[in-house]
């Protein structure tokens, strides 16, 4: 005999299928009428059904048909929520958030994140959209920018789509300051930038208010020493130059140099905080798992021997492509590595670094042993202790020494435990040199000679890159952004740049016209200029350091 269903388990049952299937075919009408039908039977409404409820009313928002219906109906149901006892989560307070946004009212879209503290509840970047969003679409400047900070202080940052928003915002309401910061943000949240955050960012530099801003009184000695201490590619000082500002569209060629101004793009690297954190990092986690002693005498060795301009992580390389039968570690392999190495960089010889046990193993062989002498000798040479993890060890002397680490590990490992930094993927992008093997000879893939960032020059030109789908770089847009009197800071190329500046004006002035038509694009231009090649400054060699093997 059949056990008879508990009669409250099948209205419950009921409910939910009915709520479902209303979800499903967006039948927002039908939900209502479910709402009403159980409120007034005083059925306890749970969590689930509450959230599904409104649900339907955020999407029906859009139609016009429904809108007043799914407003009206959809605080009702918070109301009562919340008037039942049932504890809100994040969705329902961004579905409620969305919702004020919808009515128009900014104000309490941004109350009711703000009242999450009282549920214990952690907003998210979706929670604080609704505000943010309306603040901005309504020239609410100051508002949008509170939300902002309140985004902040609960450890949630915005991402492209609300920083291009809070930057359009602040340039339609002429605040160069905001500007600034928000292209700094912009820059360190994102590689490329979309297409429309592109336009508002020429946007603003082709407005009036962009030309008034400026006047930063600094020597260029400073702000290069800043930029520096950034890593390379922005200073942060502010606006620098007078006047009005030219915007052109340019490609980039392979050695870094813009196609429109000439001038040389950086290589960004992680800042001298970023590196002290990272280094500070990589050393606690290493003594975690290392025997300290021994971690220690490689730091103090390192402290000593500092000259290596690039570490070689010797497993890595030596086991390239050996993942076959009667493979073995390659020391012809590695020895291609270090002659490479060697004579790219003037004679200076690189740093390997090879576990204790895999060197002894090596040094059966006699040939093998004669070359590895000659790296002890040479400097070329550091094993590490039996029972250690060499990687630890590659890792630590290529941030330590600011230098190049030849490895194809995608260190994924470290990344896992090191970052809850972003700045790592930016330290391997500058330091990573990976490598291949094409017929026995060796191929290095040098990191590139530009980075992929919004850049800030010293002479306060910028320059955008826009977001591309091609994987070849040479074909990318960056939006070129310079003003006649920021050459003024650098005197030896006041003369090329000037003329420059001439060539690129008459290649702009077809495009005034219409740019100031548009209201976006006043002063852009297209350019399709030849690029030119730049070469790297000679380093002077320096003396090889002193050889030192564990055992």
């Amino acid at each position: 005999m059949k056990k008879k269903k508990n009669n409250k388990t099948t209205v419950e049952g009921k409910f939910r299928f009915d709520l479902d299937t209303c979800s499903k075919r967006r039948d927002l009408s039908g939900a209502v009428a479910l709402f009403e039908s159980a409120v007034s039977q005083n059925f306890r409404l749970i969590h689930y059904h509450f959230n599904a409820l409104l649900y339907l009313c955020t999407i029906s928002i859009d139609e016009p048909s429904s809108k007043a219906l799914a407003l009206d109906y959809g605080f009702r149901i918070f109301d009562h929520m919340v008037n039942s006892g049932v504890t809100p989560n994040e969705a329902t307070i961004t579905a409620v958030a969305r919702l004020a946004a919808a009515k128009s009212d900014g104000d309490l879209a941004f109350e009711v994140v703000r009242t999450m503290g009282k549920y214990e509840l952690s907003p998210r970047l979706r929670t604080y959209g609704p505000a943010l969003f309306w603040f901005c679409a309504n020239l609410e400047g100051e508002k949008a920018w509170a939300v902002e900070e309140h985004m902040v202080s609960m450890g949630v940052h915005p991402e492209e789509p609300e920083l291009a928003a809070l930057l359009k915002v602040s340039a339609e309401m002429g605040r160069g300051d905001k500007v600034y910061a928000y292209l700094h943000k912009l820059r360190t949240a994102v590689r490329s930038v979309s297409e429309s955050t592109a336009e508002i960012i020429e946007g603003w530099f082709c407005g009036e208010a962009a030309s008034e801003v400026g006047g930063v009184d600094c020597c260029l000695g400073a702000i290069e020493e800043v930029a520096l201490k950034n890593g390379g590619g922005w200073h942060g000082q502010g606006w620098i130059g007078k006047g009005k500002w030219l915007v052109c569209r340019a490609k980039v060629d392979s050695s870094g140099q813009c196609g429109s101004c000439r001038e040389q793009l950086a290589t960004v690297d992680i800042d001298r905080a970023e590196t002290e954190t990272f280094l500070e990092s990589v050393a606690a986690m290493a003594m975690e798992r290392e025997v300290r002693s021994n971690f220690r005498e490689f730091q103090d060795w390192l402290d000593k021997h500092a000259d290596y301009e690039a570490i070689v992580d010797g497993a890595n390389i030596g086991l390239y492509q050996q993942n076959f039968a009667n493979g073995e570690f390659s020391i012809p392999q590695l020895d291609a590595v270090v002659k490479k190495l060697y004579d790219r960089s003037q004679k200076k010889r690189p740093l390997v670094i090879l576990h204790n046990k895999r060197f002894r193993k090596l040094s059966e062989n006699a040939s093998n042993r004669k070359l590895l002498q000659e790296w002890l000798t040479q400097g070329v040479l550091y094993t590490t202790p039996n029972g250690s993890n060499d990687d630890w060890y590659w890792l630590y002397a290529a941030v330590k020494l600011k230098c190049l680490l030849v490895t194809n590990d995608e260190m994924r490992d470290h990344i896992f435990e090191l970052l809850g930094s972003s700045f790592f993927l930016k330290w391997k992008e500058r330091h990573q040199v990976r490598y291949t093997f094409v017929k026995g000879n060796v191929k290095l893939l040098m990191p590139p000679s530009y980075s992929l960032f919004i850049q800030e020059s010293v002479k306060g030109t910028w320059h955008v890159p826009v977001a591309s789908e091609s994987s070849d770089e040479s074909l990318r847009t960056w939006h070129c952004i310079t003003r006649p009197s920021s050459h003024e800071l650098n005197g030896k190329a006041s003369v090329n740049l000037e003329t420059c500046e001439i060539d690129r004006q008459e290649q702009c002035d077809f495009k005034l016209s219409s740019c100031k038509s548009e209201g976006l694009r006043n002063g852009s231009c297209e350019n399709k200029t030849t690029t030119m090649t730049g070469k790297r400054k000679d380093r002077s060699p320096s003396p090889s350091p002193s050889p030192m093997q564990r055992h």
